[in-house]
């Protein structure tokens, strides 16, 4: 930028009326000098002003070159490519001729309305559709997690009462065996029962007749007593368990 310009210098004040000498310096000498030095001043304000004007001027026209060159290469990119788009269309025609008449439908309100409305409607109906399947999947998901939680807790008690039924198959086989056993003996005790009232049939008299009445007793309790034990084994038999 150029030089501030100098300001101007305020003249002497004039002297007091009555000094007639003064008056007389101050007309012939002083404001004839400071005329000289406003003038003076002035002038070189315009040549300062004068001075930076031309030096913005001449960065202005040091642009212009460039300036011009910017513009040369954008026109030549510009033009380039309108010519190889031409060459294109050209080579084909068809092509061409279908964008255009697809472009003059977009630009049409009532064809563009029906292609927005088909394809946003379908990619909403579309969303709601995944959305849908989505809240499905979910649903299935907890139903699952469920069922997984259900059937580990069926599974626990279906392997607790297996080993509950192992070691009831366990006890029960014992029992039945020891069940058997004791009908054995109980046959057994039937059978020597039955052996002793025959003998006792043989002796006369009312005390031979007493004791065969309380052997006869005891061996129907003994038949009482196998009766029920060979329904218990037949039950545990069927159980599937060997006795």
């Amino acid at each position: 930028m150029g030089e501030v310009p100098e300001t101007l210098t305020a003249p002497p004040p004039p002297p007091a009326e009555g000094e007639k000498g003064s008056w007389h310096s101050y007309i012939s000498t002083d404001l004839p000098r400071t005329v000289q030095q406003s003038t003076e001043s002035a002038i070189r304000s315009a040549r300062s002003f004068q001075h930076s004007s031309s030096t913005q001027l001449r960065a202005f026209q040091d642009f212009m070159p460039e300036l011009r060159n910017q513009y040369r290469t954008y026109e030549d990119a510009f033009f380039l490519k309108v010519k190889d788009e031409l060459k294109i269309a050209k080579k084909h025609p068809a092509l061409v001729g279908g964008t255009a008449a697809v472009v003059g439908l977009l630009l049409l309100r009532g064809p563009r309305r029906f292609l927005l409305r088909n394809t946003l409607g379908r990619f909403q109906s579309e969303e709601a559709r995944f959305q849908r399947a989505e809240e499905s999947v979910n649903e299935i998901r907890l139903s699952v997690d469920l069922m997984k939680k259900e059937s580990m807790k069926l599974i626990e008690r279906a392997g607790l009462a297996q080993s509950e039924m192992k070691k009831g198959q366990n006890e029960l086989k014992n029992a039945g065996g020891q069940i058997h056993n004791l009908a054995k003996s109980v046959r057994k005790a039937e059978t020597e029962a039955g052996d002793l009232m025959d003998m006792l049939r043989e002796i006369p008299g009312r005390e031979a007749l007493s004791l065969r009445a309380e052997v006869a007793s005891v061996a129907s309790h003994l038949q009482e007593r196998r009766v029920l034990m060979d329904k218990k084994i037949t039950k545990i038999s069927e159980l599937g368990v060997s006795v």
